[in-house]
């Protein structure tokens, strides 16, 4: 039989408008690029401008990222022209715009499948209605939800079995049915979406979501097998979908040029002495809360690097800080206002500790870098993600976040934080925490390097697509 002639494969990426699922798009796209494929990514004009030099800077290395942009109609719903980021959705109003806004997206994603004709579309979960438009255009659609294997079983078991309706009260603890581990969680820790009464349309969206999973040809995740073995076959076997790791996709960026002042900071300390402190780009807290993050963290005696999506007020005050706070931490602790390298700064041999919203993005990092987690989840799956940190891969510490929250993440009291910074970083409870995280390191980093897990399954992933065509 004659075997096909050889032709390059084109993948369209079309992530939702968010951080989160934009910048693990980014990676994915680098990572089938640098495989020989033609990777395009599908933007709006404001998140297009937003990632610019990160595409540029791809593009230097010589690892060639098609844009295509695609009008955002935010004006159309309601939303202040340019507003086609999460980011700058600040209230719960905003968020159910963009949703809303996401969703006309149909029609010019339809027009350029119809104009450039690849051969895969990779499309976020927040499109559902994407299965259907590649599949009459005979174009598969992958998945991608920007979490883990876990979450995933663990949310769709919680979706179909609702366990959470069986309990007498919020607090109450019900367990998760036919996961492979006992995990228990409240009704309170679970998504308004779930637990609402009312059938929203993010809740008509989420489910929507869930159920095309099955429709489409398949879902790419963004971990590795080594991560969670026991998810990745129940996913696969119990649940029945078709599914790739390909991750850490993060890894693709181990690039030290960029030094940022905090990362000569830390060239100053010693090694595994440094916790740092970031909640993602989308969770938030109020003043008191920040106040009471402030005083734990200088009462845990530890050296800190902070992030803070917060600026002085017009009098050059900031409310939320103790007062004289900067001056006592000089030299111990580095609060950062705005963007931070993260990636960067947990790879940094000085940091010992991450103090994180659990964010699927920053858990991974955290994993690949191998640092000691305290997490702090807030929204999204965040708390499913906790439960993966703390009870199976014991390399973290909760908080004690007991709430679900939209925009503002639970209350949680300076000495509860304390406590949990000081048991990653300190006595024998954090050296056989901080032994696990660094094995999980080691083979995160095995799984993307040729022959690892994740090489491998991206491979058969590309060969399977181009038997395709």
């Amino acid at each position: 039989m004659e075997s096909k002639p050889h032709r390059q494969l084109h993948i369209f990426f079309f992530p939702f408008m968010a951080q989160g699922h934009i910048l693990p798009t980014i990676d994915m796209a680098k990572l089938f690029a640098s495989r020989g494929v033609k990777a395009t990514l599908i933007m709006t004009p404001f998140n297009a401008a937003l990632f610019s030099n990160t595409i540029e800077g791809i593009k230097n290395l010589g690892i060639e990222i098609g844009v295509l942009i695609i009008k955002f109609p935010s004006v159309e719903v309601g939303l202040p022209e340019g507003c086609e980021n999460a980011q700058l959705t600040i209230t719960p109003e905003m968020q159910h715009k963009l949703f809303g806004a996401a969703a006309l997206l149909e029609q010019p994603l339809e027009q350029l499948l119809q104009e450039h004709r690849p051969d895969c579309l990779v499309a976020d979960t927040f499109f559902p209605w994407a299965t259907d438009i590649a599949s009459k255009h005979g174009i598969p659609r992958l998945v991608f939800h920007g979490t883990g294997f876990f979450a995933l079983c663990a949310s769709r078991c919680v979706l179909s079995y609702e366990p959470h309706k069986k309990v007498s009260s919020d607090s109450e603890l019900f367990t998760i049915p036919t996961l492979p581990h006992e995990i228990k969680m409240t009704k309170q820790q679970l998504p308004d979406f779930i637990t609402g009464n009312v059938e929203t349309e993010f809740t008509k969206l989420y489910k929507a979501s869930k159920e095309v999973e099955s429709k489409s040809y398949g879902v790419i995740v963004n971990s590795f097998y080594e991560l969670e073995p026991a998810y990745v076959d129940h996913y696969r076997n119990v649940l029945g979908t078709k599914s790739w790791h390909i991750g850490p996709v993060s890894l693709c960026n181990i690039n030290t040029a960029d030094k940022h002042d905090c990362l000569k900071w830390l060239d100053s300390k010693k090694p595994n002495s440094i916790v740092y402190v970031c909640f993602g780009s989308v969770a938030n807290f109020n003043d008191a809360q920040l106040f009471e993050i402030a005083l734990g963290l200088e009462a845990s005696g530890q050296e800190f690097i902070w992030v803070v999506r917060r600026e002085k007020d017009d009098e050059g005050r900031e409310e939320w800080l103790p007062e004289g706070y900067e001056k006592r931490m000089e030299g111990k602790g580095l609060i950062i206002r705005g963007w931070s390298p993260q990636v960067l700064i947990l790879d940094h041999e000085a940091v010992g500790g991450f103090v994180t919203h659990c964010g699927w993005n920053s858990t991974l990092e955290g994993v690949s870098a191998g640092v000691p987690m305290v997490t702090w989840p807030v929204s999204a799956e965040q708390f499913y993600n906790e439960k993966l940190v703390t009870q199976i891969l014991k390399i973290g510490v909760g908080v004690g976040a007991q709430r679900w929250a939209k925009l503002l993440g639970d209350s949680v009291k300076s000495d509860a934080i304390e406590k949990a910074v000081t048991r990653i970083m300190v006595g024998e409870e954090a050296k056989e925490i901080r032994s696990r995280a660094k094995v999980l390191g080691a083979m995160a980093r095995s799984a993307v390097e040729e022959g690892g897990s994740s090489y491998s399954d991206l491979n058969a992933l590309i060969e399977e697509l181009k038997t395709l065509g």
